[in-house]
C-alpha cells in the first residue's frame, strides 16, 4: 500500500452531475472536487485503470467523457487488465460486490492504493482488508482531522 494513493471510482467522478438539491449529494460533490484539487497539489496520488476507461467510454455525455479522461493524464499509475486483477475481481464478486465494482476495487488494490473513494452506498458497506473504502466527505474528515469514522 502506498500512503496517500487513492482511487476514485466512476460514481465519484459523476457525483457533481447528480441532483445537487440533496444536501448529502452536494457535500459529497464538493468533497470530491476538493480531493481532485489536492491531487493536483500533490497531496494525493491518483490511480487509474482500464475499468475507468471502460466506464467513461460508456458515458453518453461527451463533455463528461472529456472532463473525466483529463484525469487519466494526472494519474501516477494506469492499471491494465492482468490475470491477477481478474482473479481478485472474481473473489470480490463472490462477496456480493457487482462485477464492475469488484474489478474497480481489484484495480485499486493492484495499484497499491490506500483508499478507494466511492459514493455508492452498497460498496461503502463492504469491508475489504487490503484497502479502505470511504466516501469523499468522510475521507476529507478523516484525513484532515484524524477522526476515525
Amino acid at each position: 500500500m502506498i500512503k496517500n494513493r487513492i482511487y476514485l471510482d466512476n460514481c465519484c467522478f459523476n457525483r457533481p452531475y447528480d441532483d445537487q438539491a440533496n444536501l448529502n449529494v452536494h457535500l459529497e460533490a464538493e468533497a470530491k472536487i476538493f480531493v481532485q484539487n489536492e491531487i493536483l497539489n500533490k497531496t494525493f496520488e491518483l490511480a487509474w485503470s482500464f475499468m475507468m476507461d471502460y466506464e467513461i467510454a460508456s458515458n453518453p455525455f461527451f463533455d463528461r467523457k472529456l472532463a473525466f479522461l483529463n484525469w487519466k493524464n494526472v494519474a501516477v499509475i494506469d492499471i491494465e487488465p492482468i490475470e491477477k486483477i481478474l482473479i481478485k475481481g472474481k473473489e470480490l464478486n463472490r462477496k456480493n460486490i457487482k462485477k464492475k465494482d469488484a474489478l474497480h476495487i481489484a484495480c485499486a488494490i493492484e495499484a497499491e492504493c490506500e483508499y478507494f473513494l466511492t459514493t455508492d452506498g452498497k460498496i461503502l458497506k463492504k469491508s475489504i482488508s487490503e484497502i479502505k473504502i470511504i466516501n469523499p466527505l468522510d475521507f476529507i474528515r478523516q484525513f484532515y482531522t484524524g477522526d476515525k469514522l
